[in-house]
C-alpha cells in the first residue's frame, strides 16, 4: 500500500524541493514518489502530519554500539579514563550476547529518537562471535546500519574476508586500526584491503595523542595514497589546516562528536575549519556511557561552540551530509523525489517547541527526543504515535540490565557513579 504524509511542515534538506510550510509526501515502495503542496492519492493510506514537522531521518556517523549497557557511567571521564574503563575493564568481559543485547537496545535508542541511518563503529571484536552478535542485533532493529568492522589482532584480513562475504553491500565499513594501535604500514596494508573488498574506511584522530610515528596521520596517509572519496576521519581535533586539505583534496569526510570532544578534553571541534577547507562535516554521538544517544543533542552543542553556523548549516550535517560521508546520499538524507522515504515526524504543538517559525531553528535548538511521533525508514513506519512498533522493550530492557550487572560484577566495579577509572596513556 501506498503512503500519503499529510499537511506537515516539509523541512526537505533538498534545495531543488525548498521547503513548504504545509506540504504532502507521497511514498510509493518506499521511496518518495512525490513531494508538494498538496498530492491527490487515492487508495494511499493517509498520514496526518498536520501540526508536525517532516524532515529526513538523522544520519549518524560514529556510535560505539555496544557500549549501550554503561549510559551515563562515564559523564566526567577524560579519554584517557574512557579507555582503561570501556576498553580495558569492561570490554574483556563481554560475551556475544552482550554484544548483541548492547547493539541491539542501542540500535533502537537511536531508531526513536529519529537516526534512521547509523554507522555502528564496532571495536569489541575480540572474537570473531563478537563480531556475529552485533551484526545479528543490526540486521534484527528496524534501520538502515552498516557495520564499520574495527577488527583486531595482528592479521585481520582473513575476519575482514569471512564478514564481508556475510555483508556484500554498502552496509559495511572498514574501521581502521589506527592512529594509535597499528603503524603506517600496517594502516596502508588495512586500506588496500578495504579498496579491493570495496569498504569505505574510517579513522580515529584527534588531539590527545599522535601516530605512533609522529603527529601527522593524515599527512602521512596523504603520501603514500592512502586518502579517497571513502575516507572518513572521526573527530580530526588537532588536525592542522594542511592536513584537512589534503583530506578536502582526496574527497574525504569528517565525522564529528562535539559532544564526547569536548567532555573528554580532545580540543574544539573542528566543524569551522573542516568547512573552510572544503569538507561539509557530519555529527556523530560516539558513545552513550558519556553522551546522550540522539542528534539533537549533537547538533545543539554543535553551534553553541562554533559561531557563524546557521541552524540550516547544522540541520545538514545531521541528515544530508551524514548520508554523503556514508556513501548513501542518492538514497537518503533528504526527502527528494527517488530517495528511500526516511522520514521523521516531530511534534510541533508541544509547548517546548511551540509556536514554530523556522523549523530548522527549532529543530537544532529546541529539539529533543520527546517530539519524535514517526519514524518511517525505506516507507516502513517503525515508529507511531510516539510507540516503537513490533517491540518487546520490557523483555528487552531486562535482559540488558542482566548483562550489565553480569559484566560489571566481574569487572569488580559499581554501576552507580561511583568509580572512577584511571587515567591512561593515551598515545599508544
Amino acid at each position: 500500500m501506498n503512503t500519503l504524509v499529510r499537511g506537515g511542515m516539509v523541512v526537505s534538506m533538498d534545495p531543488a524541493a525548498g521547503d513548504l510550510p504545509r506540504g504532502d509526501v507521497l511514498i510509493e515502495d518506499g521511496r518518495i514518489a512525490a513531494v508538494a503542496p498538496g498530492i491527490d492519492a487515492p487508495g494511499a493510506e493517509v498520514v496526518d502530519a498536520s501540526g508536525k514537522i517532516v524532515l529526513p531521518g538523522f544520519v549518524d556517523t560514529h556510535r560505539h554500539t555496544w557500549q549501550t549497557a554503561f549510559r551515563g557511567l562515564g559523564a566526567g571521564w577524560t579519554f584517557g579514563q574512557y579507555r582503561v574503563a570501556m576498553h580495558g575493564t569492561l570490554r574483556p568481559h563481554y560475551r556475544p550476547e552482550d554484544v548483541y543485547l548492547g547493539n541491539l537496545l542501542g540500535r533502537i535508542e537511536a531508531l526513536a529518537s529519529g537516526v534512521t541511518t547509523m554507522l555502528d563503529w564496532f571495536h569489541c571484536a575480540d572474537r570473531p562471535e563478537n563480531a556475529d552478535a552485533a551484526i545479528q542485533a543490526l540486521r534484527e532493529a528496524p534501520g538502515r546500519s552498516i557495520f564499520c568492522y574495527g577488527a583486531a589482532g595482528p592479521d585481520i584480513a582473513p575476519e575482514i574476508r569471512r564478514v564481508r562475504a556475510v555483508l556484500p553491500g554498502d552496509d559495511m565499513a572498514l574501521g581502521l586500526r589506527g592512529p594509535f594501535l597499528s603503524t603506517m604500514d600496517e594502516t596502508a596494508a588495512d586500506v588496500a584491503l578495504a579498496r579491493e573488498l570495496g569498504l569505505a574506511v574510517s579513522v580515529h584522530v584527534h588531539g590527545t595523542g599522535g601516530w605512533p610515528r609522529g603527529d601527522r596521520p593524515i599527512a602521512e596517509m596523504h603520501e603514500r595514497g592512502l586518502l579517497d572519496d571513502r575516507t572518513t576521519v572521526v573527530h580530526g581535533n588537532g588536525l592542522s589546516d594542511d592536513q584537512l586539505a589534503m583530506l578536502a583534496d582526496a574527497g574525504g569526510s569528517v565525522s564529528i562528536s562535539p559532544d564526547v570532544e569536548l567532555k573528554m578534553g580532545f580540543a574544539p571541534p573542528i566543524t569551522g575549519r573542516a568547512l573552510a577547507a572544503g569538507i561539509r562535516p557530519s555529527l556523530s554521538v560516539d558513545d552513550c556511557p558519556s553522551a546522550g544517544g540522539d542528534m539533537f543533542g549533537a547538533m545543539r552543542t554543535a553551534i553553541a561552540v562554533e559561531r557563524g553556523l546557521t541552524t540550516r548549516d547544522i540541520l545538514g550535517f545531521a541528515t544530508i551530509d551524514g548520508a554523503r560521508t556514508c556513501g548513501l546520499a542518492a538514497r537518503t538524507g533528504s526527502i527528494t523525489v527517488g530517495k528511500d522515504a526516511d522520514l521523521v515526524l516531530l511534534d510541533a504543538e508541544d509547548p517546548s517547541v511551540f509556536p514554530v517559525g523556522d523549523p530548522a531553528g527549532t529543530i537544532v535548538t529546541a529539539g529533543h527526543p520527546g517530539l519524535v511521533d514517526s519514524v518511517f525508514v525505506a516507507g516502513r513506519a517503525v515508529k507511531r504515535h510516539g510507540r516503537l512498533l513490533g517491540l518487546d522493550l520490557p523483555a528487552l530492557r531486562a535482559r540488558l540490565l542482566e548483562s550489565r550487572d553480569r559484566i560489571a560484577a566481574a569487572a569488580g566495579i559499581a554501576v552507580d557513579g561511583s568509580w572512577q577509572p584511571q587515567e591512561a596513556d593515551v598515545t599508544r
